[in-house]
């Protein structure tokens, strides 16, 4: 057999072994900088009145990057500045940040789904208008993927389900007590922040392999 033939039907052996290998649902990864999302009513406070968000970005599900950023304040005047702000506005504000922001604040944000803010950390909101502060609604994001139903109906998930996702690079990491949403608007991708990604050594656009579901919780 000549050496050019054993050289391509080996390739095709490897590439089927490692085919054979990843069993799950392959899901590219998002990594989630620390952003805010804002009322109408604190858009208008932090950036003056009647004011409206620009778009810098277009992101799923109708969301947008805006080109407004904003500093948000800890307690005992710990700041981070430039913040960038999500839109379009929402029914209530919210601040996701990592860990590491955490204790940079001095404040003890809660791991949460989104939108779930009840007995949050408090966070002040500084604009070039004015400051918004917030008795509660500063949490950090629990991670998560983004699905549609059909890719939801062939990962074999529902809206809800908890499952476990690995990521095979150099650090061979392993995600547990990830949650699964799922809606029309959302296009596939799972979303850690960047403590979780600068730990496992993750980058936008690396695969993430689904290999347990516990169902909802």
């Amino acid at each position: 057999m000549e050496q050019s033939n054993v050289e391509m039907i080996a390739k095709l052996v490897i590439e089927a072994l490692e085919k054979k290998s990843v069993k799950g649902y392959a899901v590219p990864i998002g990594v989630s900088a620390r952003h805010v999302h804002l009322t109408q009513a604190d858009i208008e406070t932090l950036f003056g009145k009647g004011y409206a968000l620009t778009k810098k970005k277009d992101l799923m599900g109708g969301q947008f990057a805006a080109n407004e950023t904003v500093t948000i304040v800890g307690l005992k005047l710990r700041a981070i500045e430039n913040v960038r702000v999500l839109g379009p506005a929402r029914k209530a504000s919210q601040v996701e940040i990592s860990a590491t922001d955490s204790v940079k604040l001095g404040i003890k944000a809660p791991v949460r789904e989104s939108g779930n803010l009840k007995g949050s950390a408090p966070i002040a909101i500084v604009g070039p208008k004015g400051v918004v502060y917030l008795n509660e609604g500063c949490i950090i994001a629990k991670r998560h993927i983004h699905m549609a139903p059909a890719d939801a109906a062939a990962a074999g998930v529902s809206d809800g389900d908890i499952v476990s996702v690995s990521v095979d690079n150099e650090r061979g990491t392993v995600f547990n007590n990830v949650q699964v949403r799922v809606d029309e608007s959302f296009t596939l991708e799972m979303h850690i922040d960047t403590d979780e990604a600068n730990a496992s050594r993750i980058s936008t656009g690396n695969l993430a392999v689904i290999v347990n579901n516990r169902g909802a919780v």
